[in-house]
């Protein structure tokens, strides 16, 4: 499929950029330099993935349209920032906020966050191990955290995440009250309740902010999404059987996914894995 093709099927579809980024994987950004002619000669996987969300056959219209809108629903904030609407939301407000709820501020607009499952908390402390522990071997600047540590990711007042797993290289980001600025590596796992956020608003958010690289860990699909924003337009996915070579560090740190597996193996056993 051309993209003059795909330009008719999307208009023909009703699809808009934001869509196709999100069923195709391919960011935004990318999305839309390609549908705008900005990019000539776009790379042959990204080109598929594209045509693969065009074409996507397992959802109607109606469905997608409204799946598409879900990333955007978060609960309501309260307390002092109670007469704001979302997409208002400062780090004023954001401070205001009960010590005891959890959230994120992504562009103005204020999510909950759940709490995180065995799982989760299980994946994110051998990620984080195997990172720390490659660069301690190589007396490495780098430092490997986990959350919850805010991340002020724009350097403004209208975005704090927390994502899962980071790994910051510029020591003078690391401030007293959290990373000032985007970190080399973020890792995210997905949850039911930021399966969306994850794969569509975060990614398009640490694609723009300058991290260099993104994996998103999907524990129910046992497979991980890599984004090397430096070098590529589309993800590499590898499944749970996997060493995934870390970009930062050139590949020379591999990250055994098999061996983590077999770590967590016993809960997908009592099916205890969403």
């Amino acid at each position: 499929m051309t993209v003059d093709e795909m330009r008719k099927r999307k208009k023909e579809l009703g699809y808009t950029n934001e869509m196709i980024s999100e069923w195709s994987l391919v960011p935004l950004g990318t999305v839309q330099k390609i549908f705008s002619g900005a990019t000539e000669s776009p790379r042959y996987e990204t080109m598929r993935a594209l045509e693969r969300a065009l074409d996507a056959p397992w959802l109607t219209q109606r469905e997608q349209t409204a799946d598409s809108l879900m990333v955007r629903e978060s609960a309501p904030a309260y307390g002092t920032a109670r007469q704001k609407v979302q997409g208002e939301y400062t780090l004023k407000d954001y401070y205001e906020l009960p010590e005891e709820r959890r959230v994120e501020l992504i562009d103005g607009v204020i999510y909950d966050m759940a709490a995180p499952t065995s799982v989760h908390q299980i994946l994110i402390s051998e990620i984080r191990d195997i990172l720390q522990s490659y660069i301690r071997s190589k007396d490495g600047k780098c430092i490997a955290m986990v959350s919850p540590l805010d991340v002020q990711l724009d350097c403004d007042d209208r975005t704090m995440v927390q994502p899962d797993v980071v790994v910051v290289c510029d020591r003078s980001k690391i401030i007293l009250r959290c990373i000032y600025g985007a970190p080399d590596l973020v890792v995210e796992i997905l949850s039911k309740s930021t399966r969306k956020k994850d794969m569509f608003v975060k990614l398009n958010k640490y694609m723009n902010a300058g991290v260099r690289e993104y994996w998103i860990v999907d524990p129910k699909q046992k497979r991980v999404i890599v984004y090397h924003f430096e070098t590529d337009d589309c993800p590499a996915i590898y499944d749970f059987s996997a060493k995934i070579p870390v970009g930062i560090f050139g590949g020379d740190c591999e990250v055994d996914f098999q061996q983590i597996y077999e770590y967590v193996e016993f809960m997908y056993e009592k099916g205890e894995v969403e």
